[in-house]
């Protein structure tokens, strides 16, 4: 089993955890890595579930903080071992999201008396399918080990504080036709053309961009997939277009479907998936405090994380980590040595 030193450089740990595979479904090796580590620390808990590990201080303080990570990545694309260039760590995991990872294993090791009581939350299957998710388990099997009065998810950010998330729904808009030979099409009712409308709506469509504590959020409707037709000369009876909105957190999920149903009146729709969105929760003294260390102005995140799950538990949590988002999954993803030392800076000054 790979050793790791959480006293040591936070680079080097960067790069040690990186280079442990750790694909979706295979985080066995890396938790128990990261589990053996942090009980060699008396001034910490540790709990698990599965293939996440929870660590935790009892200090008696007045408020705790939660700091979540994934331990997982998307699959590897000839991009491991990691490779140093510089000042850049380049590799698979390296932004999404083990510098974030290494920043709190080295912060649960180093810091035996925190001014807050904190939780270190390192969980599996963060990048597939949502029944998956190791912080859900957690919320449904232990949701004890996760109270906090503020929740910090080390997503990368560009070491930027970015609040919230935007809620996410899918839905299948069916337009219905008739069957007939295409030699003989004036007997039957194209469906794919008559899905025309549905387009024509998705064209025209003004997404709003409201402010929401403070930040704002950009939202979005588009199609991402079309299907109909079962043959060369055969007239479709049946189009499904599949549309993707991403809605800003003063939206729950059911008026986001209500919203949904009005902008697509009359025609046949179903939700196939949904998730909701976080306020950003900036107004709480541990939030404003962070902001102010961090030094630049928050942003909203546009797009969905698991600090929807903490906002469900009613913790208000960001998105705060090293690298750049906008690099998370790509073949060429790496990041900047010094946003990984600032993170871990930053986050020991706040909770020193």
């Amino acid at each position: 089993m790979a050793l790791l030193d959480l006293s040591g450089d936070v680079v080097a740990l960067t790069r040690t955890i990186c280079d442990i595979p750790s694909v979706s479904g295979d985080e066995k090796q890396l938790a128990d890595a990261v589990e053996t580590a942090l009980r060699a620390y008396p001034h910490l808990e540790v709990l698990r579930d599965g293939d996440a590990v929870v660590a935790r201080t009892n200090a008696g303080r007045a408020t705790r903080v939660v700091l979540a990570g994934h331990l997982d990545t998307v699959p590897i694309a000839d991009n491991l071992p990691v490779v140093e260039e510089g000042d850049v760590l380049r590799g698979r995991g390296t932004v999404d999201m083990k510098a974030g990872v290494a920043v709190m294993l080295q912060l649960a090791a180093l810091l035996e008396a925190p001014r807050h009581d904190v939780t270190y939350v390192f969980y599996d299957h963060e990048e597939v399918a949502a029944r998956l998710n190791g912080l859900g388990r957690l919320v449904r099997n232990h949701p004890e080990w996760l109270t906090g009065d503020f929740a910090i998810l080390g997503e990368p950010s560009d070491g930027t504080v970015e609040g919230g998330c935007q809620g996410t729904m899918r839905v299948q808009i069916t337009v219905p036709g008739v069957a007939a030979h295409s030699a003989r099409s004036w007997r039957g009712s194209n469906a794919i053309h008559s899905a025309g409308a549905v387009l024509d709506i998705l064209r025209a469509y003004q997404p709003r961009q409201p402010v929401v504590d403070g930040l704002q959020y950009r939202e979005g409707l588009n199609a991402v997939k079309i299907e109909g037709g079962i043959a060369g000369n055969v007239i479709p009876d049946r189009c499904a277009v599949y549309v993707n909105y991403r809605f800003a957190p003063d939206r729950d999920v059911e008026a986001a479907e209500a919203h949904l149903r009005e902008v697509f009146a009359g025609f046949e729709l179903e939700v196939t998936d949904r998730a909701p969105g976080a306020r950003p929760g900036l107004d709480r003294s541990a939030a404003k405090e962070f902001v102010e260390l961090v030094g630049r102005p928050p942003q909203a995140k546009l797009g969905w994380t698991d600090v929807s799950r903490f906002a469900a538990l009613g913790i208000p949590a960001v998105n705060y980590g090293p690298g750049d988002p906008l690099l998370a999954h790509t073949d060429g993803e790496f990041v900047p040595v010094p946003e990984i030392r600032a993170a871990l800076r930053n986050l020991t000054t706040w909770l020193s």
